[in-house]
């Protein structure tokens, strides 16, 4: 197996010099995020009113029970069609980083993975990979279509895509405020990383506790 081109040797002064360079425009990168996501938080929202009907862990939900309770959710669209014996490889190893939900819920941010697959399913594979998230099934209904996590072909042939959605709870009423596929969920798992993608934002680092610490 060939090796890649390894860096070049240098002094530490001289590494000291490239590494200020590359440091300028790390900052650079950062505070050009900082800008997407407050443009972001400025996006506008689209009230959700269609009915939708999901299947977990204690029966049939609808969306509004996938908060929680919280005013934030969060939807991972994970690739796992109706006739697949298991889930997307690539999805799974995205959940696999996905930490405590508690820094999320104090945030008031519910998460949630979502799969056309049927429920009996998704619980076997969900066993096997010991996760303990919720995760719900949308197989009765047009939520994977509705927010484009499945899309048909020209030849009628339905195609998954992995992404991320948030929504927006005010009372009963429920509005999408952000959806991102493939190559926007590269740098997702922290908490941080989700609540930059909602309306609310991230509160940042001072609000961090020990996840068995909040109230």
């Amino acid at each position: 197996m060939a090796h890649p081109e390894l860096p070049e040797i240098v002094s530490r002064a001289q590494w000291r010099a490239a590494r200020e360079e590359l440091l300028a425009k790390e900052h650079a990168v950062a505070r050009a995020r900082d800008a997407l996501n407050a443009e972001r938080r400025r996006l506008p929202r689209v009230e959700v009113d269609e009915e939708y009907v999901f299947e977990g862990g204690n029966g049939k939900a609808g969306l509004l029970d996938l908060f929680d309770g919280r005013h934030q959710l969060v939807v991972h669209h994970f690739m796992f069609a109706p006739e697949w014996e298991t889930g997307c490889r690539c999805c799974a190893a995205f959940l696999d980083q996905v930490g405590h939900l508690a820094h999320l819920h104090a945030r008031g941010t519910s998460f949630a993975a979502v799969s056309r697959a049927p429920f009996t399913r998704i619980l076997p594979f969900k066993a096997r990979m010991g996760w303990t998230l919720p995760w719900y099934s949308s197989y009765d209904d047009d939520f994977n279509r509705d927010f484009e996590a499945t899309v048909e072909q020209d030849d009628g042939g339905l195609v998954e895509r992995p992404g991320v959605s948030c929504f927006l709870r005010e009372g009963d009423r429920v509005f999408h405020t952000y959806t991102t596929f493939e190559r926007g969920l590269d740098r997702l798992g922290p908490a941080t990383s989700f609540l930059d993608l909602t309306a609310l934002g991230s509160e940042g680092p001072a609000r961090v506790r020990y996840h068995d610490e909040y109230e």
